[in-house]
């Protein structure tokens, strides 16, 4: 019997091997980067903290920036994951296509090598034949192995298209979960940059209200100096109009000294009268101390009313008059 052909060994393909090390290189990166992620967040937790003990400008500067360069770090980890997928994803292929082309070699090797070892059987059998029937088992033979070849190779190379077939259902898959995966992140992006455009807007708004709010105190402040400047104003008017009822008391002061000599006279035929007189005088200091309340109440009151006021005096005075004689 013939001897069997030793087994070939397994040799990546160039394109499985160039995706490997192209994956490797990135796996490399995104530890690094990772690293360098952590100790930026580190370092950002410190000088946020340092920030809001010491609330200095500068330190607050730090922090902001310490806190870009951590989410920078982040983005860039974020963007190597994304390019690790895409190598994996290329890896992945490449190894199914080179798994499906060593299967269909490895197929076509199995068949050489059943047609060398059927054809040793063959010779074998050929030997032990007879002459006479030579030619005839040979045809015979010859048939029947083409048709046993034939259904092997079939079932073979239907059993590695189905199997290349099944690869590519899971290369598909992949494709479409990796597509879904970036769809999430770009919405998730795009929910993230709408949120910080609100939150500005919002910013912008509050800010908006603040200065509203501070000028409109401001004109309120600015209304409220005016009016007390035009107060200050207005006083001396009002004490031009406290002057007039001085005149009146100076035009009664001469009426009652044009009167004093007719009280006199009558006091000299009846002395009875002086203690009338002096009762009188008494009254009118009375009222004369009493009349700077009146005029502080009259002020409050119309001008009318200021009018008024001498006519009650004289009335009262009439009745004064009338004792005195009846006395």
């Amino acid at each position: 019997m013939a001897k069997k052909a030793p087994a070939k060994k397994a040799v990546a393909a160039p394109a499985v091997a160039k995706a490997e090390a192209a994956l490797a290189k990135l796996q490399k990166s995104i530890a690094a980067e990772k690293k360098s992620q952590a100790g930026l967040k580190k370092k950002s937790a410190a000088a946020k903290k340092k920030a809001a003990k010491s609330k200095k400008a500068a330190d607050k500067n730090a922090a902001k920036r310490a806190r870009a360069a951590a989410s920078k770090s982040g983005a860039k980890v974020a963007a190597l994951r994304g390019k690790v997928s895409a190598a994996n994803l290329r890896l992945s292929k490449a190894s199914v296509a080179a798994k499906a082309k060593a299967a269909q070699d490895a197929v076509k090797d199995k068949i050489a090598a059943r047609a060398a070892a059927q054809a040793a059987a063959d010779d074998a059998a050929l030997a032990k034949a007879t002459a006479a029937f030579a030619a005839k088992w040979s045809a015979k033979r010859a048939a029947a192995n083409a048709k046993k070849l034939k259904a092997a190779e079939k079932k073979m190379m239907a059993k590695a298209k189905a199997d290349a077939k099944k690869a590519a259902a899971k290369v598909a898959a992949a494709e479409k979960k990796a597509a879904a995966a970036a769809k999430k992140a770009a919405a998730k992006a795009a929910a993230k940059a709408k949120a910080a455009e609100k939150k500005a807007a919002a910013k912008a708004k509050a800010a908006e209200k603040k200065a509203a709010a501070k000028a409109k105190a401001a004109a309120k402040k600015a209304a409220a100096k005016a009016k007390k400047a035009s107060k200050k104003k207005a006083a001396p008017k009002k004490k031009a109009a406290k002057k007039k009822p001085a005149a009146k008391k100076a035009k009664k002061k001469v009426a009652k000294k044009k009167a004093a000599p007719k009280k006199k006279a009558a006091a000299k035929k009846k002395p009875a009268k002086k203690k009338v007189a002096k009762k009188k005088v008494v009254k009118k200091a009375a009222k004369k101390k009493a009349a700077p309340k009146k005029k502080a109440a009259a002020k409050k009151k119309a001008a009318p009313k200021k009018k008024a006021a001498p006519k009650k005096k004289a009335a009262k005075k009439k009745p004064a008059k009338r004792k005195a004689k009846k006395k």
